[in-house]
This record gives C-alpha cells, sequence and structure tokens, in this order.
C-alpha cells in the first residue's frame, strides 16, 4: 500500500501539485504522464509545488520536480515555486541545488484549491527504471554534486536496462 499521494489543480494556467507523505519511486509513473499533460498544455502559465504535507520524498521524485524547472525555464524563462515548511526536506531542496532552479519558499500560506488525486497506475519494471533513470539524469544536470552522486546509480541501471533489453 503506497504511503503518498500527489494531489492537483489547474487554474487560469497555473497547476499546483502536492506531494502529501511519503513519496516514492512508484508514484512517478503517474507523475510522469501528468507531466507530459501539464508540458502540453499551451496555457500553462506558472507551477506551484507544495511539499508542506511530504514526510518523504526519493530521489526519483525530486528528479521529476527537476524537470518541472528545467521545462520552465525553457518555456517561458521563469521558476516554479516550492512551499515546504519542513526542514528536512528544505536541506535536501538545497543539497540537490533546488535553490539554483526554484523560488523555494519556507514560510507562506498553502494554496487555499481544492485538489484532485493523481490516479495511480502500477508500473513495470521496466517503466520504473526508465522513469528513475530519466529522473536522475534531470539531476545530474542541475550541479557537479549531483552528477558525481548518481553517476554511478545510473550507469548501473542503464546496465541492467540493456541486458534485460
Amino acid at each position: 500500500m503506497l504511503s503518498g499521494r500527489i494531489l492537483y489543480a489547474v487554474h487560469n494556467g497555473t497547476y499546483v501539485i502536492k506531494f502529501a507523505g511519503d513519496v516514492r519511486v512508484p508514484l512517478c509513473a503517474s507523475l510522469e504522464g501528468f507531466l507530459d499533460r501539464m508540458f502540453g498544455d499551451s496555457s500553462l502559465a506558472a507551477v506551484l509545488i507544495d511539499l508542506t504535507e511530504t514526510v518523504a520524498i526519493d530521489s526519483t521524485a525530486l528528479g521529476l520536480i527537476a524537470k518541472i524547472a528545467v521545462e520552465l525555464r525553457g518555456r517561458l524563462d521563469k521558476k516554479p515555486v516550492i512551499l515546504s515548511t519542513n526542514a528536512d526536506v528544505n536541506r535536501i531542496l538545497n543539497s540537490m541545488g533546488f535553490d539554483r532552479v526554484f523560488l523555494i519558499l519556507e514560510r507562506a500560506p498553502a494554496p487555499d484549491a481544492s485538489l484532485d488525486e493523481l490516479p495511480f497506475n502500477e508500473p513495470s519494471q521496466q517503466e520504473l527504471t526508465r522513469h528513475v533513470i530519466e529522473a536522475h539524469r534531470v539531476l545530474m544536470g542541475l550541479n557537479d554534486k549531483n552528477k558525481a552522486t548518481f553517476r554511478d546509480l545510473v550507469d548501473a541501471l542503464e546496465c541492467e536496462q540493456k541486458a534485460q533489453g
């Protein structure tokens, strides 16, 4: 059973994505599908990521969040906003270099929006591996520290993927 959830709302081109609980790789297939639809929305104007109810988040989910910053910078030349009041989560965000590509707010009211939950899609092992590799490649692109941290993981997963291929 999953202990994390991803919720969302869209209003006038502003996307609110809320991560609640323990957000891990199994949720990433659903998130990636949602991000593909979001990036395809011609009215996309801004993104707010709400981590106020996030207890823990793994590096794959962080990689997909980083993908939002990369895409928004390329499309709109603006930074998405992260709202996070958890000191441990904030420490992780800063250590990954998110403070350079996001506007991180540590104290602000949570958005007062009605949020829908992303449906959970059970990914195959191959899909999970692909999501993990892609997410970590995005993280590696943020800075040299991340590149060094995740290089061995990505190399190992790519070898595994080729062997299964």
